[in-house]
């Protein structure tokens, strides 16, 4: 087991109640937090290799279900650091999101775009020595939500994130740079304007490989100055 003593920081998240979000109108807590006394639950996490707990790494989410999915290819990476811009080694970066219509490979989703057989969004890496991660996936597309009359979610990849103590992790999205659905998403625009670019992806043509995907990179801050914001989506 590995000790952290950390204290909780959340300037620049976004709100637990956030209107414009309407879900969170009814998830919001109506009641003051209550602070707890930090305990060895909290400032202990495993350091036994992942794999022992969690099985293999699944970092190409394009050949997982014996086909190839369908979209357009893209390469994944970053870094993930703490507030000081050290790298955080050995940490867990489990990936989930929409196939390339829109879809998720759940039963709760059924609008109408196709399932991919080929395509499970599901993916997990884990850090090197210095903190960097590297994941190969398609873009998801644009999905429909009921927030509000018309709205679309603009693409999206959901990340979770397991720091070095248990209380470390970070669930977040990350988002494309030239996607015109940013400015009308309610769930980013929670998060104050600017913060927002931690949030944003960069297109890299050193992470682009020729004639096979592009590539994008996202470096992740779990906690403190500099933190990445918080996915408050359910």
């Amino acid at each position: 087991m590995t000790r952290a003593v950390f204290s909780r920081d959340d300037a620049g998240q976004p709100p637990v109640l956030f209107p414009a979000y309407g879900s969170t109108v009814l998830r919001a807590p109506r009641h003051a937090p209550i602070q707890a006394p930090q305990t060895v639950t909290e400032t202990t996490g495993p350091t036994a290799p992942w794999e022992r707990l969690m099985g293999a790494p699944a970092a190409d989410l394009t050949t997982q279900a014996g086909g190839v999915a369908q979209g357009q290819r893209i390469i994944v990476t970053g870094r993930v650091m703490d507030q000081d811009a050290r790298p955080v080694a050995n940490t867990v970066v489990e990936i989930w999101q929409a196939n390339a219509a829109g879809r998720y490979r759940h039963d709760k989703d059924q609008w109408d775009a196709p399932l991919d057989p080929n395509f499970t969004g599901a993916g997990r890496v884990v850090t090197d020595d210095e903190g960097r991660y590297r994941y190969v996936t398609v873009r998801p597309g644009a999905y429909p939500w009921k927030n509000h009359a018309n709205a679309w979610r603009p693409a999206h990849i959901h990340l979770s994130l397991l720091g070095p103590a248990f209380a470390t992790r970070l669930v977040t999205q990350m988002y494309f740079p030239d996607d015109p659905l940013i400015a009308l998403d309610p769930i980013l625009h929670a998060v104050p304007t600017p913060l927002r670019s931690r949030l944003v992806a960069h297109f890299d043509m050193d992470t682009t490989q020729p004639e096979w995907a592009l590539g994008y990179v996202f470096d992740v801050v779990l906690r403190g100055r500099g933190a990445t914001p918080a996915d408050r989506e359910p």
